[in-house]
């Protein structure tokens, strides 16, 4: 599969080696882009969430290509919208977002500019599954972002032991129990995690809906991931040098 730089890509990923069943995505790659961002999102969302679409576009603007991916299918979703039983399972969405990953991993294309430098975007529960992919695929992941995460979620199924790049949760001041459940995991189980901050945004809720809210997020985000992905940069080119 081809992809254009300065362009959006809708890209279709197959699972479990079937080729009729497929997670699809929006991949947007800005001009000279050298790292990535793979959204996860929440319950019920996917990647026409115009929050995660907002925030993915402010990346984009600072020259990071971003991935907006469903972890479930069309027949999924279809079922889910029903029952809600993929929503909050936590491990099937932690080994889709996995899945993922390696796909990137795994591109002998343009992606191979980009390939070296991941990070994730975690929103709600879906920052559950991006600490359980974090985990799982700790050399690979460069920075995390969360917004209003379940981070608390993920405990069931991983130590969170094996994370060691920088991290970041944001929450809304008026998100009471989620405040406490992101401090909780960053105080205590992020523990070879050197970079960490939570983040509280003032007056704002679980959705972020107020008035400059989301804005606020983005900034953050932008400001995360800018900077880590370019220290990794800088790390791989001495290191790449340093080797000739």
């Amino acid at each position: 599969m081809a992809y254009s730089l300065e362009n959006e890509n809708i890209v279709r990923i197959s699972i479990n080696n079937d080729s009729r069943e497929k997670i699809e995505g929006i991949l947007t790659i800005p001009k000279s882009s050298k790292s990535l961002v793979i959204f996860a999102h929440g319950s019920g969302s996917g990647r026409y969430s115009p929050r995660n679409q907002y925030v993915s576009r402010v990346l984009n603007n600072n020259g990071v290509s971003t991935l907006l991916v469903d972890l479930l299918t069309e027949r999924e979703e279809r079922k889910d919208f029903v029952t809600k039983e993929y929503r909050f399972n936590i491990p099937f969405l932690g080994d889709r977002l996995i899945a993922v990953t390696d796909w990137v991993l795994n591109q002998n294309n343009q992606l191979n500019n980009l390939n070296n430098t991941l990070g994730y975007f975690g929103a709600s529960t879906g920052s559950a599954a991006a600490l359980i992919a974090a985990d799982k695929r700790y050399n690979n992941i460069s920075a995390i972002v969360s917004r209003g995460g379940r981070v608390d979620l993920a405990l069931k199924y991983t130590s969170l032991t094996q994370i060691k790049c920088p991290t970041l949760f944001l929450v809304g001041e008026n998100d009471h129990p989620v405040i406490e459940w992101n401090r909780q995991i960053i105080d205590k189980k992020l523990i070879n995690v050197h970079k960490k901050k939570l983040i509280i945004i003032p007056q704002s809720s679980h959705l972020f809906e107020e008035p400059g809210k989301l804005e606020e997020v983005a900034k953050y985000a932008s400001g995360w991931f800018r900077c880590y992905f370019q220290i990794k940069e800088k790390t791989d080119n001495n290191k790449f040098k340093n080797d000739e």
